[in-house]
């Protein structure tokens, strides 16, 4: 059964408010050379196969659920 690991970021053109917080937050605790961060989330799923290609059922899951199209990119990594 094979592991898959998606990775959502928000869409670059698009201000990033938690990691604007948390660079902020970073630069109080005096990491000052910290330029940019970006927040995003990572979702890891095991997945049994149905006929279809694992890489097109999560692609699919993306679409409708996962990620938010308008606003959010995603990577998909197949892990064996």
């Amino acid at each position: 059964m094979p592991r898959v690991r998606v990775l959502v970021t928000l869409k670059p053109t698009l201000l990033d408010a938690q990691g604007r917080t948390v660079m902020e937050a970073l630069h109080a605790l005096g990491y000052t050379g910290v330029n940019q961060v970006r927040i995003g989330k990572v979702i890891e799923m095991d997945i049994a196969d149905e006929g279809q290609s694992v890489q097109a059922q999560v692609k699919e899951m993306c679409d409708r659920l996962l990620a938010n199209p308008v606003t959010e990119l995603y990577e998909i990594e197949v892990l064996e």
